[in-house]
């Protein structure tokens, strides 16, 4: 795990830590001590905590004009006994919304596991991005991370699976990643918005 580095060829677009509005702004980075764990294997010292002990994320990219956030995540997503939502809207979404983001784009490649509880931060976070005709989006989610979702009804908050799995996302630009997202979104291919 500690070889899974967060996606670093938008950096000459947007650095979290050097963005005043990021939840992570200052924070600096060892590139040789490795610290932080899911469960007994350290991860690469570039992911960020953010009260999770099993979760951890990079913010990819914020465009406060177009309001929206691409999150990278890695490891072990549990609501059942951590309540990791509540960390990610807390820590990180509220964060985000005082400047008027409402679209995220939580990219699921390395989320090794889904652990579903009730939905209640789910629904509250999705009421707030709607407030202001936003969404959330996970992109490419494994077949079982899927499927615990669905078994968790968090479809009716949240978009993955279909259209947004297999997305090759990291030979285009944020710009473009987003619109390809946002069209996906506005044309209803698995807008579950109940």
């Amino acid at each position: 795990m500690h070889d899974i580095e967060p996606f670093i060829r938008w950096r000459d677009y947007y650095v979290a830590s050097e963005d005043e509005r990021s939840p992570f702004y200052g924070r600096e980075y060892s590139e040789f001590q490795f610290t932080q764990k899911i469960y007994n294997y350290f991860i690469h010292p570039q992911w960020d905590a953010f009260g999770s002990a099993t979760l951890y994320m990079k913010i990819l990219y914020v465009e406060y004009d177009e309001k929206f956030a691409v999150i990278e995540l890695i490891g072990e997503w549990n609501d059942c006994l951590q309540n990791d939502v509540m960390f990610l809207k807390r820590d990180m979404a509220d964060h985000l919304s005082q400047y008027d983001i409402s679209k995220y784009i939580l990219v699921s490649d390395n989320v090794l596991n889904i652990h579903g509880a009730d939905d209640c931060y789910y629904e509250e976070w999705f009421e707030d991005v709607m407030e202001n005709n936003g969404w959330i989006c996970l992109i490419n989610t494994l077949e079982h991370v899927r499927q615990e979702m669905e078994d968790t009804r968090l479809q009716q908050y949240v978009n993955f699976g279909g259209e947004f799995n297999d997305l090759e996302w990291r030979v285009l630009k944020p710009k473009a990643f987003f619109r390809t997202v946002d069209r996906l979104i506005s044309t209803g291919v698995k807008q579950l918005y109940y």
